[in-house]
């Protein structure tokens, strides 16, 4: 689902019980290095908002970041809030799941109008 769009990159969120954001660059790229610097330097303001919003938002233990690019060969970055009591931790999202947990979040809608709000002075 996305929650945000510029003419050079798009974010979406992935469906998770845990709040979940990856960060696209609309044009393909490969590997980070290939990006026009002002890009890259864009991509990591980004994230830098997106980590800020999601700990200021959800308070979570720990935020993980993630870009693998194996599976989806193109420049990507995963934002992920993790909580003690979420299914995996402190396993990473992709591992061996450990419990069911039932998390209790603020409000979603509440946190993306937090995001575009951040988003509009990059």
């Amino acid at each position: 689902m996305p929650i945000y769009e510029d003419n050079e990159i798009y974010i979406e969120k992935e469906k998770s019980e845990i709040p979940w954001l990856k960060i696209f660059t609309k044009e393909p790229y490969k590997e980070l290095g290939d990006l026009p610097k002002e890009l890259r330097t864009k991509l990591w303001n980004v994230y830098d908002i997106l980590e800020y919003e999601m700990k200021s938002y959800y308070n979570p233990k720990k935020i993980n970041m993630a870009s693998f690019a194996n599976m989806l060969p193109r420049v990507h970055i995963h934002v992920m809030a993790r909580f003690q009591e979420d299914s995996y931790f402190p396993n990473p999202m992709w591992g061996e799941k450990l419990r069911d947990a039932k998390l209790e979040l603020p409000d979603e809608n509440e946190f993306f109008k937090r995001v575009k709000e951040a988003l509009k002075n990059i």
